[in-house]
C-alpha cells in the first residue's frame, strides 16, 4: 500500500470506525505541568536511601568537574609558565586523582540512579495495577482491554528513562551549569558575560519549539494505544475474523493505524532531532565570541592570562554541553508528560462503586432481597429499570424472564453491586446494600455468568478461584455435585490438568460446569445464575437440574434463562419489559392468566418444535 493510500485509506477508515475511537484515547490537551511532573518525581520518596545514595555520587562527579579545569588552569599558569618541573606533576598528579575518583563516582552514580528508576517503575505499576482491579464496571465499559494494557504498560515504561537517567541527569547537570556560571564569574566577569550572550536566543528557540514537542509526543501516545486496542479485539475475536473470511479487511485496516502512528512518531522524533542541534549551533557560537574575545584580552592590557583562557574554553565547553543535555531531558519530560497526564488520569478515577470510609460490614445474610422502587440507567440515557419493586424471602429461588434489553442482568448487577441504583434501595436482609461494606457483600453472593472465564492454571486452581483456601476433597465434592467430575477426570492429568488461556482447549459446556463448581465451592448465601445453562446440551443441563434443587436448598437463588424450561420449579417467576416488572408469579399461575409468560413460553415451544 503507498503512501497516498494509506492516508485515504486513514480517511476512509476515520469515519467508519469512529464510534469506536474511546474517549480516554482523545489527546489531553494540557499545558506543561510542573505539580504533575512534581507528582510524579514524589514516588522517588519512597526509596530514600536510594535516592541519596544516588545524589551522594552525583555531587562527588559535580565536584571533580568544577574542580578540573580550574587545576589545569592553574596548572599552565604556575608550572608550565614558570617551568616548574615538579609542580607540573603534582598537578598532573592531582588531575590523575580527581579523574580517578570520577571514574568511580560515575559508576555509583550509575548503579544505584538504575535501581532507583526501576524501584519506583515497579512501585508505580503495581499502584496503577491494584487502581485499576478496584475500578468498577463502568469504568471497563467504556474502554477496549487494550487501551488499558497500554496504561499499565507501554505507559508506565515511557517513564523509565526519565527516573532510571533524566532525573539525576538533570540535577547533575543544574547543579554543573550553576558552578560553572559562579566559577566563571569569579575569574573574569566580562568573559563570562560575552560567553553567556548567546543564552537569550537559545532560550527563545528552545520554547518555541517544546510546546510543538509535547503535543507531537502527545499524539504519539494516542496512536499506539489504538494500535494496542484494535490488536486485543482482533485476538479476541480471531474466529470470527476467520469465520467470515475478513483477515485482508482486517489486515489492510491495521496496516492503516500502523503507518498513521510511524508517520506521527516521525514527526516526534523529527522535532526532538532540532533540538539538538540549535543547541549545539548556538553553542558554537558562544565558543567563537569566547576565543575572539579572549585572544583580544590575552596579556598586561586584558589582564587575562593563557591558563585562565584554557580553564575558560574547558568551561565553556562543559557549560554548554550540560545545557544540551537539559535539552534532552526536557524531552524525555515530554515524553513522560503525555504518558503520566494518562497514568495519573486512571489513577484520580474514584470507583463509582467502593465501600467508603467506615461503611458497615454486613453481617452473615439470610438472604431476604428487596428491591424497593428501583431505578438504574446506564450513561444516564434510557432508564434500564424504571421503578422496579419486588420481595423475595430467604431462601426462595427467583427466576428473571423477558426479552433481550428487557431489563433481567441489571437487576443481578444491581444485586450484586456491580452498579449503584440511580434510585429506590437494594437491601439485604434489611440492609442498603449501597451503604454496606463491598468485600463483605460480595464474598456471600456467587455469579454465574453466561460468558464464563477460565483462567490460565489448572482445572483444579480455577473451581478454588472462589475459595482459594478449601481442600483438594472439597473442590471435587464441588465438582462432582454439578456433574463436572465425568469431564474432568477423562482429561490427561484430570484435575491437574493445565487449561489455556479462557480454557480454550475445553467446550463452552465445560467451561460453565467448572464455573458452577467454582460458585458452589464459595458457598454463597445468594446465588446468581445469569444464562448459566444457555450453552449447555440438554441432558448436561438436566443433570445440573437435579443437582440444583438439592444445592439452592436453604439459598436464596436469582437464575436468569431464556430456556423457560428450565424454571419451572422456581418459587418465583417476574417478567420482566422495558424495564418493568409486567407479570410475577410460579409457572403455573402465569400460565393460567393467558399473559405475556403464557407468549413467550408458547413461542418458545414453537421455535423449538
Amino acid at each position: 500500500m503507498s503512501q497516498d493510500s494509506h492516508a485515504a485509506f486513514r480517511a476512509d477508515q476515520s469515519e467508519l470506525r469512529a464510534p469506536f475511537i474511546y474517549k480516554d484515547d482523545d489527546a489531553i490537551d494540557k499545558p506543561f505541568q510542573w505539580d504533575q511532573m512534581r507528582r510524579l518525581f514524589g514516588y522517588m520518596t519512597l526509596f530514600p536511601r536510594l535516592a541519596w545514595l544516588s545524589l551522594a555520587a552525583t555531587i562527588g562527579g559535580i565536584a571533580v568537574a568544577l574542580i578540573a579545569p580550574y587545576a589545569l588552569g592553574e596548572a599552565i599558569n604556575v608550572a608550565i609558565n614558570a617551568h616548574h618541573t615538579r609542580t607540573l606533576l603534582a598537578y598532573a598528579g592531582f588531575l590523575g586523582t580527581l579523574y580517578v575518583l570520577n571514574f568511580f563516582a560515575s559508576r555509583l552514580r550509575i548503579r544505584y540512579t538504575n535501581w532507583l528508576g526501576q524501584s519506583v517503575i515497579q512501585h508505580l505499576r503495581k499502584q496503577l495495577f491494584g487502581h485499576v482491579q478496584a475500578l468498577s464496571f463502568d469504568f471497563f465499559d467504556k474502554r477496549p482491554a487494550g487501551s488499558v494494557l497500554v496504561r499499565i504498560m507501554n505507559d508506565v515504561n515511557a517513564l523509565q528513562d526519565l527516573f532510571t537517567n533524566g532525573v539525576i541527569n538533570s540535577i547533575t547537570n543544574l547543579f554543573t551549569l550553576v558552578g560553572i556560571i559562579v566559577i566563571m564569574l569569579s575569574l573574569n566577569w566580562r568573559l563570562a558575560l560575552i560567553t553567556m550572550v548567546i543564552v537569550p536566543i537559545m532560550l527563545f528557540l528552545s520554547t518555541k519549539l517544546r510546546e510543538m514537542m509535547r503535543r507531537s509526543w502527545q499524539v504519539v501516545r494516542v496512536r499506539l494505544s489504538r494500535i494496542n486496542a484494535h490488536l486485543n479485539e482482533s485476538i479476541q475475536g480471531v474466529r470470527v475474523t476467520e469465520a467470515y473470511v475478513r483477515q485482508g479487511e482486517n489486515q489492510e485496516f491495521f496496516q492503516g493505524m500502523n503507518a498513521d502512528y510511524l508517520d506521527k512518531f516521525r514527526q516526534a522524533v523529527g522535532l526532538n532531532a532540532v533540538f539538538g542541534p540549535v543547541v549545539d549551533f548556538t553553542g558554537a557560537i558562544g565558543s567563537a565570541l569566547l576565543f575572539w574575545f579572549g585572544v583580544h584580552m590575552l596579556g598586561a592590557a586584558g589582564g587575562l592570562s593563557v591558563g585562565v583562557l584554557v580553564a575558560f574554553a574547558n568551561y565553556t565547553g562543559n557549560f554548554w554541553t550540560p545545557i544540551s543535555q537539559l535539552g534532552q531531558v526536557y524531552n524525555q519530560l515530554l515524553v513522560a508528560m503525555a504518558s503520566s497526564e494518562r497514568i495519573f488520569e486512571y489513577l484520580d478515577t474514584v470507583p463509582s462503586v467502593s465501600s467508603g470510609t467506615g461503611s458497615p460490614v454486613l453481617p452473615r445474610i439470610e438472604g431476604h432481597v428487596r428491591f424497593d422502587h428501583v431505578e438504574f440507567a446506564y450513561d444516564n440515557k434510557k432508564k434500564a429499570l424504571d421503578g422496579v419493586s419486588f420481595d423475595v424471602p430467604a431462601g426462595q429461588t427467583v427466576a428473571l424472564v423477558g426479552h433481550t434489553g428487557a431489563g433481567k442482568s441489571t437487576v443481578i448487577n444491581l444485586l450484586a453491586r456491580f452498579y449503584e441504583p440511580t434510585g429506590g434501595i437494594v437491601a439485604i436482609d434489611g440492609h442498603d446494600i449501597c451503604q454496606m461494606d463491598l468485600h463483605s457483600l460480595r464474598s456471600q453472593v456467587g455469579v454465574v455468568l453466561q460468558d464464563t472465564f477460565i483462567f490460565s492454571g489448572t482445572i483444579m486452581d480455577n473451581i478454588r478461584y472462589g475459595r482459594p483456601d478449601a481442600s483438594d476433597e472439597e473442590v471435587m465434592a464441588a465438582a462432582r455435585s454439578v456433574y463436572a467430575e465425568e469431564f474432568i477426570e477423562q482429561l490427561e492429568q484430570g484435575y491437574a490438568t493445565e487449561v489455556r488461556e479462557r480454557g480454550s482447549r475445553l467446550s463452552m459446556g465445560q467451561r460453565q460446569l467448572i464455573s458452577f463448581a467454582r460458585a458452589i465451592l464459595a458457598n454463597p448465601r445468594i446465588l446468581i445464575l445469569d444464562e448459566a445453562t444457555a450453552s449447555i446440551d440438554t441432558h448436561t443441563e438436566h443433570l445440573i437440574q437435579q443437582g440444583l434443587l438439592v444445592l439452592l436448598q436453604g439459598r436464596t437463588s436469582f437464575v436468569v434463562a431464556h430456556r423457560l424450561s428450565t424454571i419451572r420449579e422456581a418459587d418465583q417467576i417476574l417478567v420482566f419489559a422495558d424495564g418493568r416488572i409486567v407479570e410475577r408469579g410460579n409457572h403455573g399461575l402465569l400460565m393460567g392468566t393467558k399473559g405475556y409468560y403464557q407468549h413467550l413460553v408458547e413461542a418458545q415451544y414453537r421455535f423449538m418444535a
